[in-house]
């Protein structure tokens, strides 16, 4: 059985990665799915480099550790869910 994470990758005055946290918190809760959040700091730039990150906030789904899409930018809940759930029962 496969096994959906998420990873949100954000930016600490990133006014949009705020509004957004709570929103990708409860879509996964509801789904059952981890979310990591990964800060973007000097202390996380070769992991934010290595993954490509290069725009505030990210959502990568990973499916087993692996990545299989990605949003990047603010999205409205009702659109993130619709994503979301696509991508999970790919």
């Amino acid at each position: 059985m496969s096994r959906f994470s998420l990873l949100e990758v954000s930016g600490e005055s990133c006014a949009n990665c705020l509004t957004l946290l709570p929103v990708v918190n409860r879509l996964a809760a509801v789904r059952g799915l981890e979310v990591e959040h990964l800060e973007v700091s000097e202390a996380t730039a070769g992991r934010v480099r290595a993954l490509g990150i290069d725009r505030v906030p990210t959502l990568i789904v990973l499916k087993d550790g692996a990545e299989v899409a990605r949003c990047t930018g603010y999205q409205p809940e009702e659109i993130l869910e619709l994503w979301l759930d696509a991508k999970i029962q790919e």
